[in-house]
């Protein structure tokens, strides 16, 4: 940490946005750009070693160990919450899985925002931007080294070069390292069923049935602290970084009406715990706030920056009255299902011995392969909970394993999980700060299951999962559905088991969303315009998860890079007008 604690650029959260946008602001070597991160470093054997998620998530080394408030949708249960805190952040503990989502989430966000750059048309360049495919760049994907009309990387002025040429390619895409037969089985059941093989989920439908591509390099996680910090940040003089140190709140004060904006208030800096005392950062420029769709609302709130009500009620002076903050908390929760199966091995039986562990060790050792290389969820699928659906609303996780819960040990037996989650819930939810001390964990409500929409395709995605497995292929398996149990029939029941078995798959957004924040049509739940700055604050931005009008039909890691690529741009050329 410097003496100097004026930068151009303040960037709080080192997760998976906030490394992309220290990557590209500091490009230009005439900016200053300070990155904050409460968390340590990524230097935790765990995270870099792709099984090493299950000792990531529930560690206070590299998890904010959240819980969600008694959901009453879920028949009073609190769920973990698993939140990165460590460089990368939620990239260095979730399941790798490279996915986009549908064409369609991207065409409603331009709908809901009124700004046609947010199409998928105008979306796909900037996930091609950073993205370095293993099969190479074509029309759909991006590669390390490859021509793009948008940036060239070697210049130290990323503003300047926005529209000139060259890819970054930072961010590996390969397939797994590892295969089952009864999840190959799985997928020709699947395809049995009237789901289509797909070798490519993120062709803008990704309906069908296939192994997840995942952000792995040659059998290790690739999270953004590797792609987008090292080595290129470390060594700009230009560049700090603080760890360990926790954003108290931010200093916002009256603008004196020279925004070009006219905004009434301005971001200035923020206010930083480093474990010892407290240090105030000023940004002459702008405060980009990538704390996620949890830390950001609560960095809001803790600022005066949220519902008055709230605010008040836990003695936080009110600076501007936001009631968008920290709503709209959407969420996809699995429903995961076990069936025991016969005639095949599965991780249950190779990993609970001595001899499977250890066979299971030396091939990773080898070979950087095997189970120690395998993402949480390995097969995947997406579908219909039912032929009225107009797009596929529903996504499977397929893992050749089970276990009562996670954290828990495998079963003895032989069983695959096949997980199924609604990709477009319409329950809504809220984060809320619960004490005006930034080091208390907020409240998290999602509301799950709390509309007869969502209980509806709870119960209809069990009858989908029940079709699969009941269809040739997975015959010479005898599969028994061990869990939730062929008793449980009639929508009722069915969407009571949901409520009793289901967890969250970890992809919270848009608590900070963005919309229409002007005209006769404005969102007045919209926290953020559709270019990411916060209503009536200037010098000051949302660019994480957060600000997802509507969840994506899929995995939210590689969305949240695509809206830090965007950000990135749009900062730089703001830049360059006030120049």
């Amino acid at each position: 940490m410097n003496n100097d604690t004026t930068f151009d650029y303040i960037i709080i959260g080192a997760g998976t946005a906030g490394c992309l946008l220290a990557n590209r602001l500091s490009a230009n070597a005439s900016k200053r750009v300070l990155l904050i991160e409460a968390g340590r470093k990524d230097d935790y054997h765990w995270i870099h070693i792709p099984v090493g998620y299950l000792y990531c998530i529930g560690n206070p080394r590299t998890d904010w160990l959240f819980q969600t408030a008694a959901e009453a949708g879920l028949n009073g249960r609190s769920l973990r919450y698993p939140r990165g805190k460590t460089l990368g952040g939620c990239s260095s503990i979730n399941g790798m899985i490279y996915m986009r989502g549908q064409a369609r989430d991207y065409d409603r966000w331009a709908q809901l925002t009124g700004d046609a750059s947010w199409t998928w048309e105008n979306s796909l360049p900037y996930f091609k931007l950073h993205e370095d495919h293993y099969k190479g760049a074509n029309a759909l994907h991006g590669a390390k080294g490859t021509a793009s009309p948008l940036i060239q990387h070697n210049s130290t002025d990323y503003g300047k070069v926005l529209r000139h040429h060259q890819a970054g390619g930072e961010w590996r895409v390969e397939k797994q390292r590892l295969r089952w037969d009864v999840l190959d089985a799985f997928a020709q059941a699947a395809t049995e069923a009237g789901v289509p093989a797909t070798d490519d989920f993120n062709r803008g439908s990704n309906e069908g049935v296939g192994y997840f591509e995942v952000n792995q390099r040659d059998g290790w996680r690739w999270n953004t602290a590797k792609a987008f910090l090292r080595p290129m940040c470390y060594a700009r003089p230009n560049f700090e970084l603080w760890t360990s140190a926790q954003v108290a709140k931010l200093v916002v004060e009256s603008n004196g009406g020279n925004s070009p904006l006219d905004a009434p208030l301005r971001c200035t800096g923020v206010q930083v715990w480093d474990g010892t005392e407290m240090i105030t950062a000023t940004a002459r420029r702008e405060v980009l706030l990538c704390a996620g769709a949890v830390g950001s609302p609560q960095i809001l709130q803790l600022s005066g920056i949220g519902p008055g009500a709230l605010l008040q009620e836990h003695g936080v002076p009110v600076v501007q009255d936001t009631p968008g903050v920290g709503a709209n908390l959407q969420d996809h929760l699995q429903i995961r299902a076990v069936f025991k199966v016969k005639n095949t091995t599965t991780l249950n039986t190779q990993a609970n011995s001595l001899w499977g562990k250890a066979k299971i060790g030396l091939e990773y050792a080898l070979k950087r392969s095997g189970p120690m290389s395998m993402a949480p969820s390995q097969l995947g699928a997406f579908t219909r909970s039912s032929p009225d659906q107009a797009y596929p609303n529903i996504q499977y996780h397929v893992q050749p394993l089970s276990l009562e819960a996670f954290g828990e040990p495998l079963h003895r037996f032989n069983a695959f999980t096949t997980s199924v989650c609604n990709l477009n819930p319409t329950s809504r939810g809220a984060v809320s700060i619960q004490s005006k001390d930034f080091r208390s964990a907020p409240k998290i409500a999602p509301n799950y299951l709390s509309t007869d929409e969502d209980r509806k395709v709870a119960a209809d995605s069990l009858r989908i999962t029940r079709r699969i497995v009941a269809q040739p292929a997975l015959r010479k398996y005898q599969p028994e559905e061990y869990k939730p149990g062929v008793q449980f029939q009639s929508d009722a029941e069915l969407a009571q088991l949901a409520g009793d078995i289901a967890t969250t798959i970890f992809h919270p957004v848009g608590t900070t969303k963005m919309g229409r924040v002007e005209g006769p049509d404005h969102d007045p739940m919209a926290v953020v315009d559709s270019r990411l700055k916060v209503r009536g604050v200037a010098g000051l931005r949302v660019v994480d998860a957060g600000v997802m009008p509507l969840i994506t039909s899929g995995n939210t890691n590689s969305p949240t890079l695509m809206i830090a690529e965007k950000a990135a741009q749009w900062i730089a050329e703001d830049a360059e007008l006030r120049q």
